[in-house]
């Protein structure tokens, strides 16, 4: 479990994502209010059980206790079969000894492709430390609250806190004018309709891409992240990645930085867990830079 809350918090600075103590928690709403939901895995003998809990300051329904639940075997890819994945892994020189390592980890997504989109806008030509820094802002500005030990922890805000939100505010916690402008629109149409984000689960990747392709402020990069780390569609790695050029430049030590191209080339081999892969080359690089 921990090595999936790594690969879907990103960095140590994230604050709507958070690992304390073996602890993977975030607020989200439970009946029109927020709680705070944590996870925590337990293992007695050599299964391993995953411990959901939800509080709020409001007595919550049967029904938003389920959906906190499906919302956690979404989040940690709970419901993927890795066994064929292993399979190939192992019979494959160049991924085996990285899998190994982090054998266990699972495809995390998004809990909304709303939120994955506003991610992809923010970490746009920026390093990621940077654009979780301003998506923080974000939550800590809009995004709803509980009180937890007299600590504010806030949920990533919905498309309803943002749509009626200017520009300008939102371009005060340090996101450029274009991103502010693509931020706010994509909320405004999503709370209007005229953007369905949800049409997105039945369209093939191809499609998927190309329908948030015309989101504005959505390129390739940003629409294929999506459809890997939103829409949980591991045969996708998104190719424009620099994060992900470095990371295969150093497993196939290249001289140079591979093109688009060139990754569709070298990922092939691993179909359809090419998003797979992705994930376990982060946790690589955060292992190597002291965050695991």
């Amino acid at each position: 479990m921990d090595l999936t809350a790594w690969a879907l918090r990103r960095r140590r600075k994230n604050t709507v994502d958070r690992w304390d103590d073996g602890q993977y928690s975030r607020v989200i709403i439970a009946d029109g209010h927020p709680a705070r939901l944590t996870a925590v895995q337990a293992t007695t003998g050599v299964e391993s059980t995953l411990i959901v809990t939800v509080e709020s300051a409001t007595p919550i329904s049967e029904w938003a206790l389920n959906a906190a639940g499906l919302l956690v075997q979404k989040m940690f890819g709970l419901a993927v079969d890795l066994r064929p994945f292993y399979e190939l892994a192992d019979d494959d020189p160049v991924i085996g000894p990285l899998v190994q390592r982090f054998r266990g980890l699972r495809p995390p997504r998004f809990p909304t492709v709303f939120e994955g989109l506003v991610n992809a806008i923010a970490c746009q030509q920026v390093t990621l430390d940077l654009g979780i820094i301003v998506l923080n802002r974000l939550s800590q500005r809009f995004g709803p609250h509980v009180v937890d030990h007299d600590r504010l922890l806030h949920a990533f805000p919905a498309s309803a806190d943002l749509a009626d939100v200017g520009e300008e505010t939102i371009r005060e916690l340090g996101f450029s004018r274009q991103k502010a402008r693509a931020i706010q629109q994509l909320a405004a149409h999503v709370v209007d309709t005229s953007v369905d984000l949800e049409r997105l689960e039945g369209l093939n990747n191809d499609q998927a891409v190309a329908a948030l392709s015309r989101i504005h402020g959505i390129g390739r990069w940003s629409a294929e992240y999506v459809v890997l780390r939103g829409l949980g569609r591991l045969d996708t790695f998104p190719g424009d990645d620099v994060g992900a050029q470095n990371n295969l430049q150093r497993l196939f030590h290249l001289a140079e930085k591979p093109t688009y191209d060139r990754i569709r080339q070298l990922t092939s081999p691993w179909h359809p867990y090419e998003g797979l892969v992705y994930f376990h080359l982060l946790l690589d690089k955060l292992r190597a830079n002291g965050a695991l």
